[in-house]
């Protein structure tokens, strides 16, 4: 089986999940138990090895996790790695037993590898935070949720801050409440008190003013894919940030694994968002409040009966919005196709701009 801390409790209790088959997981995966570009991809790895270890069909298991969220690219790609790493053990030889514990061995890889990613990253963005703001005392605004809660290790945008953090350099995480699902607030909250960050939860629609005011030094966020030309799909509310940035000259920064950037989406009108449903507007639902199971009817009425809802789960960020995008590999800035694509094979400088 496969133990998940469920996200959709927090911040009111820590409580295991337990998947003993594929379609729990897949639910886990939709309903936001599970969430997070990095760990999903971890969470699709697993799932496989799991239908494998259990003899149900693998190729039917991968193309139910593969689906269960568009959006994020690392889903498909843990699923794919670790089902073309059954495959393979299968044509050399390998039994149904043997060959679900190679699958097993490559998610656990992929899983460790995360938390190498985790860090080097943290060390690539603390550089290139100092390089664009010598002298410290950052003021860094995030959204939604990018710590270890999405990742093998201590996660992608929030592990930069929390590196800024352990320096002493770190003056004020802004948190963004992240609606309508309350990541930052549940989750990105939570985990700056456990790391004991001084950090200031904000409602969405604040941030504007806090930018005018004067008050943001840096923007660092997550990203669920990225194409090839630096188009960034994150969390509903990111572009907003992107465009406020841009006009109070304040760095917006991506903090991603390399398995995040998608050279096969050629630009960001080709990325596929994620549509959630509209009872998670409508009602103060699930996991906002406390979680109970994301269900129409289960939460408080915030509209009238009947109202519809534009939901997405993520937007696109155009490029040239954005900063500096920071992986495990090192930092490119200008955000460009060729500094993308050197990058993601491991011929980037590591840290500093200029690359593509």
């Amino acid at each position: 089986m496969i133990v998940l801390l469920d996200q959709r409790r927090l911040p009111a209790e820590e409580v295991e999940l337990l998947c003993t088959d594929v379609p729990a997981l897949v639910e886990a995966i939709r309903t936001l138990a599970v969430r997070g570009a990095p760990l999903l991809g971890i969470a699709g790895a697993y799932g496989v090895a799991l239908a494998a270890a259990r003899g149900f069909d693998v190729e039917e298991a991968a193309g139910l996790l593969a689906g269960a969220r568009p959006t994020a690219v690392n889903l498909a790609y843990g699923v794919r790695r670790a089902a073309r790493a059954y495959e393979e053990a299968l044509k050399n030889g390998a039994d149904g037993v043997r060959a679900a514990a190679v699958a097993l061995a490559e998610a656990r890889a992929l899983h460790r590898e995360d938390a190498e990613a985790s860090a080097r990253m943290a060390a690539h963005g603390l550089t290139h935070l100092e390089e664009l703001l010598p002298g410290g005392g950052y003021r860094v605004l995030t959204h939604c949720n990018t710590g270890a809660l999405v990742s093998g290790g201590g996660g992608t945008a929030f592990a930069v801050a929390a590196a800024a953090h352990g320096a002493g350099q770190l003056r004020r995480l802004w948190v963004d409440e992240t609606r309508p699902l309350l990541q930052g607030a549940r989750l990105t909250a939570y985990e700056a008190a456990r790391a004991g960050m001084a950090y200031t939860l904000l409602t969405d629609n604040a941030a504007g003013s806090l930018f005018a005011a004067g008050e943001v030094d840096a923007v660092l966020i997550g990203a669920d894919r990225i194409a090839a030309d630096g188009s960034v799909a994150n969390k509903v509310g990111s572009y907003p940030l992107a465009v406020l940035a841009r006009y109070h000259h304040v760095p917006f920064i991506v903090v991603a694994p390399t398995t995040t950037v998608d050279l096969g989406t050629l630009e960001g009108a080709a990325i596929e968002v994620e549509q959630r449903p509209g009872h998670e507007v409508t009602e103060f639902s699930a996991p906002a409040v406390a979680g109970v199971t994301a269900e129409p009817g289960a939460g408080a009425p915030a509209a009238p009966l009947g109202t519809q809802a534009y939901n997405p789960a993520f937007d696109v960020t155009p490029p040239e919005l954005v900063t500096a995008v920071v992986t495990e590999n090192g930092v490119v800035s200008p955000v460009t196709r060729t500094g993308l694509a050197e990058l993601c094979a491991g011929q980037g400088k590591g840290t500093g701009s200029g690359q593509g």
